[in-house]
């Protein structure tokens, strides 16, 4: 037996990994409804076998839906995630409308899955570089107790989405024929290049993206008082973004202890051979559910420190694929 699902936005790069994934992982779905746009309305997209056209988003679209997956941006979470609410469905939203809102919860089920049981009808996907970051810290953290995390993101266009992806493919394109790289999405062509720039810029001089990382980071791991600093940059990478993280601790890890722990741990994949290629990278991890790990070391200038390797595909463990464990772990509890 099975639930009936909506997903709003289901025509956009994320929302059509909903569908994807929905599928892949056998998902109990009695019946899908697929939400966009008046402009994307009418077009027909394939899940099972089948074929459903798309209907437009509206605040009358969720009646007889249990669970409904958002991914149309913040300003349309705003506007119709309540409506859905009213209308009896549980809201997973993967905006930034409600990750810091109270009484939201904002969860990675391998961190804090619980926290998905205390909803008042809305619940929050965190930021994808939050996500694999928290998955990798977690463990260590249990251990240890973090006190300080120093991160740096290498983000794919997928985090832009689908205009991004096709940008960077037509800006490679150029480059062999040997034409002018024309850009939109980005202030500078991506190709062959490096942003040091995700989000808008803040009165401190961080980016609304890093700062995300800062903010989600300490109520997803409910620890008020670990410290982040967060330098995100854009890469010329189709969809899984790295990070290196180098963390302080108040308690001492060895390199081994933190392999062991983090071998042991849900939702990673420790790859950390200390040779060329004994590492993951963003075109191996490409469609892989988990957070995948490696180049774990002591860091040399402090006595509890540690510096590490993080990559994740942004389009599922960033996005759609936490977003539906989140549904399943309230499957599972007979929440929904």
């Amino acid at each position: 037996m099975g639930i009936n699902v909506a997903i709003a936005g289901a025509t956009g790069a994320v929302g059509k990994e909903f569908i994807h994934l929905l599928e892949k992982r056998n998902f109990p779905i009695d019946e899908l409804k697929l939400l966009a746009s008046k402009r994307s309305a009418g077009k027909k997209l394939s899940f099972r076998g089948k074929t459903i056209i798309v209907q437009e988003l509206t605040k009358d679209s969720f009646a007889g839906i249990d669970l409904a997956f958002f991914s149309a941006g913040a300003s349309r979470s705003k506007e119709f995630c309540p409506a859905a609410v009213e209308s009896g469905a549980i809201v997973i939203d993967n905006s930034s409308a409600f990750r810091m809102d109270d009484g939201v919860p904002l969860v990675v089920p391998e961190v804090n899955g619980d926290e998905a049981l205390n909803h008042k009808g809305i619940i929050a996907n965190p930021n994808c570089t939050t996500i694999q970051m928290v998955v990798a810290l977690k463990p260590l953290h249990d251990a240890a107790t973090i006190k300080r995390v120093v991160v740096s993101t290498y983000q794919s266009v997928s985090g832009s989405g689908a205009a991004a992806i096709n940008e960077l493919e037509q800006q490679v394109q150029d480059y062999v024929a040997g034409n002018e790289l024309k850009h939109e999405i980005y202030p500078v062509p991506i190709a062959f290049n490096v942003i040091p720039h995700v989000d808008v810029f803040l009165e401190n001089g961080y980016t609304k993206e890093e700062m995300k990382m800062v903010n989600e980071t300490r109520k997803i791991m409910n620890a008020p008082s670990i410290q982040v600093s967060a330098t995100c940059v854009r890469v010329p990478v189709f969809r899984a973004h790295s990070e290196v993280i180098n963390i302080e601790t108040e308690k001492k890890l060895t390199a081994d202890q933190a392999r062991q722990i983090l071998s042991a741990a849900p939702g990673i994949t420790v790859k950390d051979s200390q040779e060329p290629g004994g590492y993951p990278v963003p075109y191996e991890v490409s469609h892989s559910y988990d957070v995948f790990v490696g180049r774990i070391r002591e860091d040399i200038s402090t006595d509890c420190g540690l510096s590490f390797w993080v990559v994740a595909d942004q389009l599922y463990k960033g996005a759609a694929l936490n977003a539906i464990q989140i549904g399943e772990y309230l499957i599972e509890k007979k929440a929904v």
